[in-house]
């Protein structure tokens, strides 16, 4: 690993941040491009509304005055339309889009014009054109990503217009003598007077709509930098959250130099303390020593300047075998074969260099596709990993407690959890095994105590009885030797049990065939499971307590 380190810190730092100004001007481009679009179609509809309303308006006879309306606005409305349609696909350069944008500002600003300058006096038409700019800046200002002195700047610039635009209506408009004596008499002055005063409200007005769209666009641009600089983690771009566990949460990210899929998962800043952080510092340190195919690969590790630990691993594009059994049900004796097989094959490198893995279960085991090979087995989160030989106490464990899933655990994790060993994951195997032929966990209780009882005391029902249909004696027995309460009643060692497993009748009859039949049934709803588990995660792994509910025997949480 710290081979892995001296090479990404010998990578130029030019280089890397020209990659990382280079992909983030892309981001920008494309994003504005998007936002344009949408600004664009939004305004069409928004003006195209008031635009149908108005043609449906002016072929009555009692409002035959409403055509002359409606050359300004239609020129509004297809300058808008044409926005969308230049800018909602292809890749168009940021160059392109700014001038398409403020082309079609000036050209819808034209047709308000154009428009209000058609429009009866005694109508207002100097307020429609207040509503027509500033709604339309406002607007602009909220979708289109822009930092505050670009939004001024155009403000004042149609500010200007639309100032100039009120002097002018009021100046050859206005006629004083059109008013009675009940009239206000205000409405009696002259018409140069009367532009001169509306044209200074007019410049209030609008210099209010300019504060609020400037502000907006401050707020919004400056919310959008943090969160794209807040998504950066070093090198690492957060795309998406993939799920939570225990020890962290895992998100895809975008690397600024590796082209590779890229997962990475974050200690959370609720989990800071001496012990958290070490007990993350060895998961990735004593993972990032395996190498076997079927366990996860570690790229890299560290910390961020502001304190949070990270690894970065393999990218996974599949589901874990919980998700798997959810959706499918139980598995053919042939697949669970060719899935114990995998496993197990990662379990002995592990065990063969002291380490247990502790928390072997569904939720851990994930089934991808690599190299177009379907159904390939890896084994995940070595947070609770433990060396072979370490004597006393674990240090990164409090007394009495727990750790691991109750569901999965062997007899002497719950009785002697300092002097367990292999056969103590080959244990947690045989009730994966168990689970991915039946469908059902091992043991189920209302509590954590209730499991942990069934699996000191009680015997496994066989998978065939608690299934139903008959299943190989070969396959049926050394699940349920794995499931022995004493450790010497088990398979040796994770080798052996790999030999045991290709032994079996059924062994080798699971093709690459039927996996990509099975997903090809089965890949849209686990798409969906896992967007729903993401959105829903929690803590999959637990510690329990048993000091603390001992002494107070209401506090019992409920297993599973």
């Amino acid at each position: 690993m710290a081979a892995l380190d001296h090479q990404t810190g010998a990578l130029s730092a030019g280089s890397d941040s020209g990659a990382n100004d280079t992909q983030s001007r892309e981001e920008m481009r494309a994003f504005f491009q998007k936002r344009v679009a949408v600004f664009g179609l939004l305004l069409a509809l928004m003006w195209g509304l008031l635009f149908v309303w108005r043609v449906i308006s002016s072929l009555s006879e009692d409002d035959s005055p409403s055509r002359a309306y409606l050359p300004g606005q239609a020129l509004s409305v297809a300058s808008f339309a044409a926005t969308w349609l230049l800018c909602r696909s292809g890749r168009r350069s940021m160059r392109f889009v700014r001038w398409t944008e403020e082309i079609v500002l000036l050209v819808a600003a034209a047709g308000a014009v154009m428009m209000c300058f058609r429009v009866s006096y005694a109508a207002r038409p100097d307020t429609i054109l207040f509503f027509c700019l500033s709604y339309t800046l406002i607007a602009r200002s909220i979708l289109v990503p822009s930092d505050a002195r670009r939004t001024f700047l155009l403000c004042l610039f149609f500010g200007v217009v639309y100032v100039a635009s009120v002097f002018v209506i009021h100046r050859t408009h206005h006629d004083p003598t059109i008013y009675t004596a009940a009239a206000d008499p205000r409405l009696r002055l002259d018409a140069t007077t009367i532009a001169r005063r509306w044209t200074v409200v007019a410049a209030l007005w609008w210099t209010l709509a300019l504060t609020i769209a400037t502000a907006t666009s401050k707020v919004i641009y400056g919310l959008r930098r943090e969160v794209r600089d807040a998504r950066r983690l070093g090198q690492y771009t957060l795309l998406e959250k993939l799920g939570e566990g225990g020890m962290g949460a895992v998100y895809s990210v975008r690397h600024a130099m590796l082209r590779r899929p890229t997962a990475i998962k974050l200690l959370p800043p609720q989990k800071f303390g001496a012990r958290s952080v070490a007990r993350f510092e060895r998961e990735v340190q004593l993972t990032a020593r395996l190498t076997h195919p079927n366990t996860i690969r570690i790229f890299d590790y560290g910390r961020t300047p502001d304190g949070i630990f990270y690894y970065a691993m393999e990218y996974l594009d599949g589901a874990n075998l919980a998700d798997v059994v959810d959706e499918g049900g139980p598995m053919p004796p042939a697949r669970v074969i060719h899935i114990l097989d995998q496993v197990a094959g990662a379990l002995a490198e592990a065990h063969g260099i002291g380490l247990i893995h502790r928390d072997i279960k569904p939720a851990n085991i994930f089934l991808t596709e690599q190299g177009g090979i379907p159904d390939v087995a890896k084994v995940l989160d070595f947070g609770l990993v433990k060396q072979v030989g370490e004597t006393g106490p674990d240090p990164l464990t409090q007394a009495d407690t727990l750790t691991g899933t109750p569901l999965y655990m062997a007899p002497e994790a719950i009785t002697s959890p300092d002097l367990i060993d292999a056969r103590t994951d080959l244990y947690a195997l045989g009730a994966v095994g168990y689970y991915l032929l039946t469908g059902h966990d091992v043991f189920t209780g209302r509590t954590v105590v209730e499991v942990c009882s069934h699996h000191l005391h009680s015997i496994p029902v066989p998978p065939s009885e608690r299934l139903g249909t008959a299943i190989d004696a070969d396959l049926e027995e050394l699940i349920l030797r794995c499931l022995e309460k004493d450790p010497a009643e088990r398979p040796p060692d994770s080798r052996s049990l790999q030999r045991a497993l290709r032994a079996c009748r059924a062994a080798r009859s699971w093709s690459e065939e039927d996996a990509r039949h099975w997903l090809e049934a089965h890949a849209r709803s686990l798409k969906a499971r896992r967007s729903r588990n993401v959105a829903n995660s929690f803590p999959a792994t637990i510690d329990i307590d048993l000091g603390r509910r001992l002494a107070d025997p209401s506090e019992q949480p409920q297993a599973g």
